[in-house]
């Protein structure tokens, strides 16, 4: 990385409220360890009108849509459990709006959601959770 950029970044994250600057190294972590397990990292914070999807990465022959959900404890129960219903909705929106930017490929597609759980501000534990939500009932691809 250019130390004049990475110089930038780090004056630019004091400025940040925690909340983001924990988000913003959760989708770091969550990247580095799904490309360590093999997959292809194709885009991250992918916004429409709709929504946002934090990562999307391609797995084989699946393009996968990932929610990353990071957190200082798990006092108050799983990160995952914090994609509710509609926030569901709101990404399977998104992924149909990316899908369309990119023509409509005949792919598989999937949902999966990332914990990221962090220790004094720093990684302690990331966890992939494949295939977790289907498509909205409703929308449909392919």
């Amino acid at each position: 990385m250019n130390f004049l950029r990475r110089i930038k970044e780090i004056f630019a994250q004091k400025d940040q409220p925690e909340h983001l600057r924990r988000g913003e190294l959760g989708e770091r972590a969550a990247e580095k360890f799904l490309r360590k397990v093999g997959m292809k990292f194709l885009t991250g914070n992918f916004r429409s009108e709709r929504g946002e999807i934090d990562l999307i990465f391609r797995d084989e022959d699946c393009l996968v849509f990932i929610e990353v959900k990071t957190r200082s404890s798990e006092e108050w129960g799983r990160p995952a459990a914090a994609v509710d219903a509609r926030k569901k909705r709101l990404i399977c929106q998104t992924a149909l709006d990316y899908l369309r930017l990119i023509k409509n490929p005949q792919v598989k597609i999937r949902f999966d959601i990332v914990e990221v759980l962090l220790s004094d501000g720093e990684v302690r534990e990331v966890r992939h959770l494949p295939n977790t939500f289907p498509m909205s009932r409703g929308m449909r691809y392919g």
